[in-house]
């Protein structure tokens, strides 16, 4: 179990050895000794936890509402180290307080440099995101490429999916990125590839997306870097691609309970960090016909008080058609923590602003949303990132061709 794992159920443990305590087991050193190395475990780890709420409680109490609402918001940048692409970072944090960005196609040079220049201008450390579905080759040129999710070999088990995450996280660290947006936990309908995702999912058996998926984010997370599970509750059904029109998943459901939200289950009951929501309309979960984005009894409901997620609620990029024009403020309402790539940066983080302001949303909702976002970046924050250079490829090579 990775670190940030780890501290994602710590307080549960701490609390259950505190009102329980601790059993007494005569006549076994070593079982005695292996409970201390437990309880000193789980106090450090605790200990974690509590200096990052601490830390975020702080920070919030020095923010404007608009320095708070700018934390829930990571626009789309080209990895491109260009004046033009470093001038509108810089504009970013000068006049939105960006909480972090997303990075589009570029190279490992742009990428570095853009990750540079964003933290040399904050004092909260940023979310560095990017798509890395099958490594950083999907977005950034010259790195090592891995075969798509749907072209892995048949026989290919959680170790080699642990490896790979841990090897993309690896990569990531060294051009300075922090947060992979995937695994890809969407299953495809049987004998058939779904609109919009296609080669991109594990595949059909949603056990085998489980698995794979799970190992791969384990792995991920293990190397230091925030996973984003995508795209909640699933896209693998839907009757059209959701960056042309919003698509409708017409599941039952006990159906969506048997396949698409199997791997989602998993992926939260495994204590990792993060899930993506899918522009799409699922009436089975919520009649009203508004995308999962923006839907507070899916999100709030469902996967919070349902499913009992405690970690990031992220959107796909609101600049999306399937998002249907809704703004970062209906997400973060609805129970969203951060959202993608709006059209508009400066006018989302606005929104937002707005509606704590005229009272439409408490203030200690937004505090909430901040200070779980706070929260993951002092964890992301402790870990070490490179000099720009991936370095030896004799683990990429060797996992790339297990997995083909």
């Amino acid at each position: 179990m990775s670190r940030l794992q780890t501290i994602a159920i710590c307080l549960f443990c701490i609390l259950s050895y505190g009102c329980g305590g601790v059993a007494s087991v005569s006549g076994n050193d070593s079982t005695d000794n292996q409970t201390a190395a437990e309880l000193d475990s789980l106090q450090a780890e605790h200990d974690i936890t509590f200096d990052a709420r601490l830390w975020a409680d702080s920070i919030m109490d020095s923010m404007t509402l608009e320095e708070m609402a700018g934390q829930l918001v990571m626009p789309a940048v080209y990895a491109d180290d260009r004046g033009s692409a470093l001038r509108i970072v810089k504009e970013y944090v000068t006049d939105c307080h960006i909480g972090g960005i997303v990075l589009l196609k570029g190279d490992v040079r742009g990428a570095r440099a853009i990750a540079d220049t964003l933290r040399a201008m904050v004092e909260v450390p940023p979310f560095i995101a990017i798509d890395a579905e099958w490594g950083l080759a999907m977005r950034l040129e010259g790195t090592p490429g891995f075969p798509r999710n749907g072209r892995i070999a048949l026989d290919v088990d959680e170790t080699l999916l642990f490896d790979y995450g841990y090897e993309v996280a690896r990569e990531c660290r060294a051009v300075g990125i922090n947060m992979v947006l995937g695994p890809v936990l969407d299953v495809l309908p049987p004998g058939r590839r779904s609109s919009g995702i296609g080669t991109r999912s594990f595949g059909s058996d949603a056990g085998r997306v489980a698995r794979l998926g799970v190992a791969y984010a384990k792995g991920v997370e293990s190397g230091g870097v925030l996973s984003v599970a995508k795209h909640f509750p699933g896209h693998g059904s839907a009757d059209a691609d959701s960056h042309k029109r919003m698509p409708v998943v017409a599941k039952t459901r006990d159906d969506l309970e048997a396949a698409d939200l199997l791997p989602f289950r998993e992926y939260i009951g495994n204590g990792l960090s993060a899930i993506m929501t899918g522009h799409l309309n699922v009436p089975a979960l919520d009649e009203e016909g508004v995308p999962v984005t923006v839907s507070k009894k899916i999100l709030d409901d469902y996967v919070r008080k349902e499913l009992g997620f405690k970690g990031l609620i992220i959107t796909d990029a609101l600049n999306m058609a399937g998002a249907g024009g809704k703004s970062a403020a209906d997400a973060i309402m609805a129970g969203a923590d951060m959202v993608l790539a709006p059209s508009d940066t400066e006018r989302e983080v606005a929104s937002i602003a707005d509606i704590v302001r005229s009272g439409q949303f408490p203030l200690s909702g937004l505090r909430d949303r901040v200070g779980r976002v706070l929260f993951y970046k002092f964890l992301i924050a402790r870990e070490r990132y490179g000099s720009g250079n991936i370095g030896d490829t004799y683990e990429a090579e060797r996992i790339c061709k297990l997995l083909r």
